[in-house]
């Protein structure tokens, strides 16, 4: 049977794109058709579908193919735990067409560096996410999870509500929301009623209709 490459690309986000990734592989001998792609997963998690599919692809003798180590794994565990995978069942691993050898020690060393680096590159993007967010807050630029409903529609939904004419499962139909904040509208309207000093009309018993 014929040796194979199979090719694996992967990047983070859904804004980024697999091009380069894509013509990187051609250019190393990877047959498009056999290509394997992860959209908008980050190298930390392991359950990757479209990893999933590369490495079953992998027949005793082929050979997985991917431009840069980072793209594979981010992180030392689990960048050893595949090329140890591969090497128990004799598929070879092809970083940017250097194949990593792991019974040579330079190979090993070269490897775990590489490795450490991607977790470390990992490290760093998570730490200036945090750092970022931290600043968005302190600058009023993040609000954390915002309304479904403006107010303006919460009126008009609670308006509706107190007429009867519609259960709560038709408001969330008519406003195109879940019946949770259908729910959370109408505890909102009792809430202020009590604050007020009077009850309103939303009768929250009937919730469940």
């Amino acid at each position: 049977m014929t040796a194979l490459l199979i090719g694996y690309a992967r990047v983070s986000t859904d804004a980024q794109d697999l091009t380069a990734q894509h013509v990187g592989l051609l250019a190393l001998g990877v047959d498009s058709g056999r290509i394997y792609v992860d959209h908008g997963l980050i190298g930390t998690n392991r359950e990757r579908p479209g990893l999933r599919e590369a490495l079953a692809a992998c027949r005793e003798g082929d050979t997985l193919v991917v431009t840069k180590l980072d793209r594979l794994a981010r992180s030392l565990p689990d960048a050893r735990a595949i090329a140890e995978e591969l090497t128990r069942r004799q598929v070879r691993l092809s970083l940017g067409g250097s194949v990593y050898d792991p019974h040579d020690p330079v190979g090993r060393l070269l490897f775990n560096v590489l490795a450490m680096v991607a977790e470390f590159e990992a490290d760093l993007i998570r730490l200036r996410t945090r750092e970022g967010m931290r600043v968005a807050k302190a600058k009023g630029k993040l609000r954390g999870k915002q309304p479904k409903l403006n107010p303006r529609q919460e009126a008009h939904l609670v308006d509706l509500y107190r007429r009867g004419e519609h259960s709560t499962a038709e408001l969330a139909d008519l406003f195109g929301v879940a019946r949770s904040t259908v729910y959370r509208a109408l505890e909102r309207d009792r809430a202020r009623g009590r604050t007020n000093g009077h009850p309103t009309a939303a009768v929250i018993e009937s919730m469940s209709r």
